[in-house]
């Protein structure tokens, strides 16, 4: 089976995150600036530190604007973090391998494990929000379902002696942003993390 050619590849199969609404150029504009914006305040000093006269002010557009697009601020979190998954998306989907099609399965699985764990690294009170909702959310939002699809599909090509769907949630697994957050606070650095989780998931792929 190839990732990148066929009715069955793994990123044909990949559902989309988020409906696409249509958007005027200079709303997008606005948008971008505060999502940007939010990034950046979020980062250096925490989501719950950051209001949204801050973000507004920093984007350069009325805290109006701001509450009518995205209520509060934690709507505004969770737009951005949809928007950053979506990019994620689309380099899976469309990007240069091993990220995007056309490298071995075993490849675009470190990859994407790579690209996950930075987006984690950055915005872990966001995921950690996320997937804290409600008491296991993060096992109910599109989101996951969508990494353990791509995932399963390169296991099965890398591994097909495996239950590829059954290997791509343990693969998921030390990816919960709890975890993530409590290796921070012990020290653990992004660098070892990724070292770690690439060494563990090569020599499974590879039947070491």
């Amino acid at each position: 089976m190839s990732d990148s050619t066929g009715p069955q590849s793994a990123s044909q199969q990949l559902p989309i995150l988020g409906e696409p609404r249509p958007e005027r150029a200079d709303a997008r504009r606005n948008r971008l600036r505060v999502l940007e914006a939010a990034d950046r305040l979020f980062t250096e000093h925490g989501v719950k530190n950051v209001s949204l006269d801050a973000i507004a002010a920093a984007a350069g557009v009325g805290k109006g604007t701001v509450f009518r697009r995205f209520g509060d601020r934690a709507g505004l979190a969770v737009a951005l973090l949809d928007e950053r998954e979506q990019e994620l998306q689309a380099k899976i989907l469309t990007g240069p391998p091993p990220l995007g099609p056309g490298a071995p399965a075993a490849d675009r699985v470190t990859a994407f494990l790579d690209a996950y764990l930075e987006l984690l690294d950055r915005h872990v009170e966001l995921f950690m929000d996320s997937e804290n909702a409600s008491g296991g959310a993060r096992y109910r939002i599109g989101s996951y379902h969508l990494w353990h699809r791509h995932l399963a599909h390169l296991i099965e090509e890398a591994r097909p002696d495996l239950d590829a769907d059954y290997t791509a949630h343990v693969v998921l697994a030390p990816l919960a942003a709890d975890l993530h957050n409590a290796l921070r606070e012990q020290g653990f650095d992004l660098d070892r993390m990724k070292t770690g989780l690439r060494a563990v998931v090569t020599g499974l792929l590879s039947g070491a």
